[in-house]
């Protein structure tokens, strides 16, 4: 659900074919998969936005970044998902990751390297969203347009917008409401909280999964819905959502982590990337299996990498 201002440049082949044997299958499937994407251009941006601003786009950029709190204090599962994804991130990229918790003052976050994070039950806070926004265009200088309307437009959404003082990431993430805790609710709010970390911390990009019958690789693929005049709270959008993608991070997006963290490359939407990653594919595939191995990243991870069927979920 990531809505930072690019477009994919273009449809990519598959590289698979009859006769490659299944390490070479695996490798040719996680090459394609990082070429849909990583692999993309700015095509285009927000109406009034100052387009002297340049981009720069590199997943190690947010490396060590505080992530600060905004809004509702976490709930228990969504504190589980953030304490797992910063042990991750520090077990990934050997530096911290500091939680700083602002309450309902943005301006506690500081102005450093931020990826702010609000969270909310309920109906989205559409004016606080925009005292946020108004709040880092100020402090990053974003030459973001001065009479934008800003509203959620998903129950989780995402934005990084490029500025003259640097870049400044906003993350608003719909949690669950007091007493909510069924299996249902868990997964769905999971899996909302740990999209939206992943996709900021990679700068990966939504893969679309049309073929049902095509094993899911990533979180980031999503099988397309129509949604549209389904209520956000109801258990039909949630079960919805639940069966359009897997709840949590696959091996191919672990894989992806550490590609991120080491390839020596100035932007990871470049070939460069990629042939980084057809390099190293054999020692990236070891740390990989390594980390999928560790139980403390077991909030965030989804060995399976499948869709849940929500007649389980509500049982």
């Amino acid at each position: 659900m990531r809505r930072i201002c690019r477009h994919i440049a273009g449809l990519l082949t598959a590289l698979l074919g009859l006769a490659i044997g299944p390490a070479l299958a695996d490798k040719a499937q996680y090459l394609d998969m990082a070429r849909r994407g990583w692999s993309y251009e700015l095509r285009s941006t927000m109406v009034g936005r100052d387009m002297s601003i340049p981009v720069h786009i590199n997943g190690r950029d947010l490396k060590g970044a505080q992530i600060c709190l905004v809004g509702e204090p976490p709930t228990e599962g969504s504190r589980a998902v953030l304490d797992a994804f910063r042990t991750l991130l520090e077990h990934v990229h050997g530096v911290p990751v500091p939680l700083h918790e602002a309450g309902a003052d943005i301006s506690a976050c500081g102005s450093g390297r931020n990826v702010i994070l609000r969270l909310y039950s309920g109906p989205p806070p559409n004016r606080a969203l925009g005292r946020d926004l108004a709040w880092m265009d100020r402090v990053y200088e974003l030459g973001l347009p001065s009479r934008h309307v800003w509203a959620a437009s998903s129950p989780a959404m995402a934005q990084t917008f490029f500025g003259r003082k640097g870049s400044g990431t906003h993350v608003m993430v719909q949690q669950a409401a007091p007493g909510a805790a069924g299996p249902l609710d868990q997964e769905y709010f999971r899996s909302l909280l740990v999209e939206e970390l992943f996709q900021n911390f990679t700068f990966g990009m939504d893969i679309l999964h049309l073929d049902a019958q095509v094993p899911f690789l990533s979180k980031l693929e999503e099988n397309p819905l129509r949604l549209r005049h389904a209520a956000w709270g109801s258990s039909g959008f949630k079960s919805a959502m639940l069966s359009s993608n897997p709840p949590a991070l696959c091996a191919f997006d672990i894989f992806m982590l550490h590609a991120v963290a080491r390839a020596p490359v100035d932007e990871t939407t470049t070939p460069d990337f990629l042939t980084y990653i057809d390099a190293e594919f054999a020692p990236l595939q070891a740390l990989t299996e390594a980390t999928m191995g560790e139980p403390r990243f077991a909030p965030v991870l989804d060995p399976a990498c499948a869709p849940r069927e929500a007649a389980k979920l509500r049982q």
